[in-house]
């Protein structure tokens, strides 16, 4: 793919997360009124996409209750903020195995395992622009992260059939490769979506690098972001849009705005739309993210 640098850049914000982050950031958002919230404050600095997991507002930890989902969403067109609304369909990959005896002692706590199409019940009720679909397993910090290649056929089939576009989350190099797979066989429609996952560990390092050699294996006219976590958030806003891409900031994939100052959504927005018109790119609204991205217009 060209890597021309992009001129109109889609801002993506990832609200919240599923992160152990509750208990080292206030600005956190827990409650759906706390993440709807934290969306049109987002919205209204820049972001033309919120991405949106929820959390269990009793404890902070992440859940997956559609009611949740629901409560979130209504709230945000609540207010009319003109924002697309993109929700994970990652959680239920969670696998925590003991090291020692996998086998014998089974799934530990931490586990949340289910069906590629038990992780869409929010997004065939709430019918969103975008959910995101993560294209392969992955060795995710000490634990593992599950989606096998049946797994995403059947995913990616129902998402087609509801009519959503999948965010292909690319953690890893094969993971790019599997999702041309989906495409060759019909499982993904045109445009292609790609959010690349830079500096997880253990996927794809925050590497300039890595990032250009995963962009020139894209296929063609694909649509792409990407993001790295912690303090390369920010210098990968300028890395990504000059390679052609769109951006991702968020409290999902950093708390701080600079050392020993913690952010807020909004202001990790504010500081990418600076980012951008400083390299003499403008920022996309909601409605050219829907026309770019292959989105239904606004109702």
């Amino acid at each position: 793919m060209s890597a021309a640098m992009n001129e109109s850049v889609i801002i993506t914000c990832a609200l919240t997360g599923a992160g152990d982050t509750v208990s080292r950031s206030p600005h956190v958002p827990v409650t759906p009124e706390q993440i709807a919230a934290s969306a049109v404050e987002a919205a209204g600095a820049g972001a033309a996409v919120v991405h949106i997991h929820v959390r269990d507002p009793e404890t902070g930890a992440p859940a997956r209750d559609p009611r949740l989902y629901r409560e979130v969403v209504e709230r945000i067109r609540e207010t009319g903020t003109d924002v697309v609304v993109n929700l994970t369909a990652g959680m239920g990959g969670d696998l925590v195995l003991d090291a020692d005896q996998p086998l014998e002692k089974g799934p530990l706590d931490g586990t949340d395992l289910v069906g590629g199409l038990d992780r869409l019940p929010h997004v065939e009720e709430l019918l969103p622009d975008i959910c995101t679909l993560d294209c392969g397993s992955l060795n995710f910090g000490d634990n593992l992260y599950i989606s096998t290649p049946e797994m995403l056929r059947k995913g990616a089939r129902r998402i087609q059939e509801l009519g959503v576009r999948p965010e292909l989350e690319i953690f890893d190099t094969g993971q790019l490769w599997f999702a041309k797979q989906l495409l060759d066989e019909g499982l993904l429609d045109s445009p292609t979506v790609f959010q690349l996952c830079m500096g997880i560990p253990w996927g794809a390092p925050a590497d300039p690098g890595v990032l250009q050699s995963m962009v020139n294996f894209l296929p063609s006219g694909a649509q792409w972001a990407s993001f790295a976590l912690g303090r390369m958030q920010m210098p990968w806003v300028a890395q990504s849009i000059l390679l052609g891409g769109n951006v991702r900031v968020g409290l999902e994939d950093n708390l701080y705005l600079s050392r020993g100052v913690k952010a807020t959504n909004g202001q990790l927005v504010e500081r990418a739309v600076r980012i951008t018109e400083s390299l003499g790119a403008s920022v996309a609204s909601a409605d050219e993210a829907r026309e770019r991205l292959g989105l239904r217009p606004r109702v």
